[in-house]
């Protein structure tokens, strides 16, 4: 691994336009599991909760199974070293921009400057009437469903659904900084979800190396990745930190 990771550094100090790429992955060591898989949410939860016509359709119930799944089970989690090593380089300049296909909020708790949320943010509530936008604190969400303070509307967490669009504003600030990067990390996805997934072919199409740390190959290994390290997230980045030298007082 060392010399893959002394590969991956060199990398970096050559590159001009570095970007990440996130998935459910990295915030795996934040005690957050992913969605699909052996022990992920899908074996525990119906995902129809996060079917939008079902939403709209039983609130009471599908909230019921949000506040307990977000916000009572993962809503403490803390940023972790993969986290925080990414939201350092990107403050010392080394990274242009992280796009995360995860809600979790981590990446800008740990420090990230510039986030592309592909699929939202659960920290976020917002009216699916009059738009209104709260912070999760902000609101009190002890009371099912959870209505607007304005309009007395429905409220919903402000990430994609199952029927929904991505985000025009995160979907296009996505594939541009995917589109210009010369050198693109992929951290912890599997290239399972589309659109997403075509994010690492699109850096590839117009010329970027691609490296990936994943604890298993991918989708993405045989694929478009170039450098593939095998391992766990925290432990990868936090070599190629003290390689680089960075602070690790701020990791």
């Amino acid at each position: 691994m060392l010399g893959e990771i002394d590969f991956f550094v060199s990398k970096i100090y050559a590159s001009k336009r570095m970007v990440a790429f996130t998935g459910a992955g990295i915030s795996v060591e934040s005690g957050i599991p992913s969605f699909r898989g052996e022990s992920g949410i899908w074996d525990k939860y119906d995902s129809r909760n996060l079917d939008i016509e079902y939403f709209y359709s039983n609130p009471d119930k599908a909230w019921s199974v949000i506040k307990e799944l977000f916000y009572d089970n993962f809503g403490k989690a803390k940023p972790n070293i993969a986290h925080k090593v990414l939201g350092l380089m990107q403050q010392k300049g080394f990274l242009k921009s992280i796009i995360t296909q995860n809600i979790d909020n981590l990446h800008q708790e740990g420090g990230a400057l510039i986030v592309h949320e592909f699929h939202g943010n659960s920290k976020y509530l917002v009216c699916t009437k009059c738009g209104l936008r709260r912070y999760i604190s902000e609101v009190n969400i002890d009371f099912l469903p959870v209505l607007c303070e304005k309009c007395n509307s429905l409220l919903k967490p402000d990430f994609v659904f199952f029927g929904e669009g991505i985000p025009r504003e995160a979907y296009e600030k996505s594939f541009n900084d995917a589109r210009n990067a010369d050198l693109l990390l992929v951290v912890g996805s599997t290239g399972e979800v589309m659109p997403a997934a075509l994010i690492p072919s699109e850096a590839k199409r117009n010329g970027a190396f691609i490296v990936e740390i994943n604890p298993q190959p991918s989708n993405f290994t045989n694929s478009v990745t170039d450098l593939f390290i095998k391992g766990k997230a925290g432990e990868v980045l936090l070599n190629v930190a003290k390689q680089m030298g960075l602070m690790l007082e701020n990791i």
